[in-house]
């Protein structure tokens, strides 16, 4: 075991908040533990809202969601893409794996952002992909778990936002300069 110098973080100010906001959600889910899955996901990652389009099940029944974060955040059940309504100058980005998609490692998020996911066995639909500010790709050869995919997406806004240190250009983590 090496001696690690102590992480310049208290509780207090973890993890480090992100400039801006972000929703995530996905179309058609036919799998609530999914959802369920997605939706924890969101609410440890610091999400404003969750929301489904055109699924068949409400929140509640998303069993997964051991958080519970239907308690701790909005969602939205909209029934179909016509009544999809999201805040003034909020970006709808697809997440789907398509070759004219953007890589994620290559996209910057915009600062209102909401994602969204096909559904398990489908892609996002082609009136919903039309209405996407953007369309990004995980680079993975196949496609992913949807809610594997969220936490993936989640993930890289929360790193790239986030005011984390930069990373070292060795391995291990970022060392304390001494003054």
């Amino acid at each position: 075991m090496t001696n690690q110098p102590a992480p310049s973080w208290s509780h207090t100010n973890w993890p480090p908040k992100a400039r801006g906001y972000f929703a995530i959600g996905a179309e058609r889910m036919s799998k609530s533990r999914n959802l369920g899955n997605l939706m924890r996901s969101a609410h440890g990652f610091g999400a404003s809202f969750t929301f489904t389009v055109g699924a068949t099940y409400k929140a509640l029944e998303a069993f997964a969601d051991t958080s519970k974060s239907q308690l701790h955040l909005p969602h939205y059940n909209w029934a179909g893409l016509e009544e999809l309504t999201l805040p003034q100058g909020c970006k709808l980005v697809g997440i789907e794996l398509l070759d004219k998609a953007i890589d994620l490692p290559s996209f910057r998020h915009p600062m209102k952002a909401a994602y969204v996911l096909g559904p398990e066995q489908g892609s996002l639909s082609e009136p919903l992909l039309e209405k996407c500010d953007y369309v990004i790709r995980i680079p993975t050869s196949f496609c992913v778990n949807v809610a594997m995919a969220g936490a993936i997406v989640m993930y890289d806004r929360v790193r790239t936002l986030g005011k984390f240190a930069d990373r070292p250009v060795r391995e291990g983590g970022p060392r304390e300069t001494s003054q």
